[in-house]
């Protein structure tokens, strides 16, 4: 359930990161100097231009996040439950938790 959550994040943050990017290329006027001043305080889009640069640097980031979770969740998926048990009950028996009675029976239990 939570990789299912994980990939849909994944796809609904690529897929809202070129609509937030698209008001950057809105203007296709030329000459943006004249009547907007400063870019992000006075005149123009003014905290929008703010609020979009959060909204586009927070995307990468979460990106960036998402895929990093997601390839440590796939590299930890390949490794071998049974060979972790069968190392944690020889450890056991050495140290005299269990009998050998007890130790064969749960490796065969393991080995099925």
């Amino acid at each position: 359930m939570e990789t299912k959550m994980k990939r849909q994040v994944a796809t609904l943050a690529i897929m809202l990161l070129p609509l937030a990017s698209a008001a950057a290329w809105a203007d296709a006027s030329g000459n943006w100097e004249q009547g907007y001043g400063h870019m992000m305080w006075s005149g123009g889009f003014g905290m929008l231009g703010a609020l979009m640069m959060l909204l586009f640097w927070g995307g990468i980031v979460a990106l960036i996040v998402v895929a990093v979770r997601w390839l440590a969740d796939n590299r930890n998926a390949g490794t071998d439950a049974s060979a972790d048990a069968l190392q944690v009950l020889r450890s056991r028996f050495a140290r005299g938790e269990i009998d050998e009675e007890e130790f064969r029976r749960r490796k065969a239990a393991l080995d099925e």
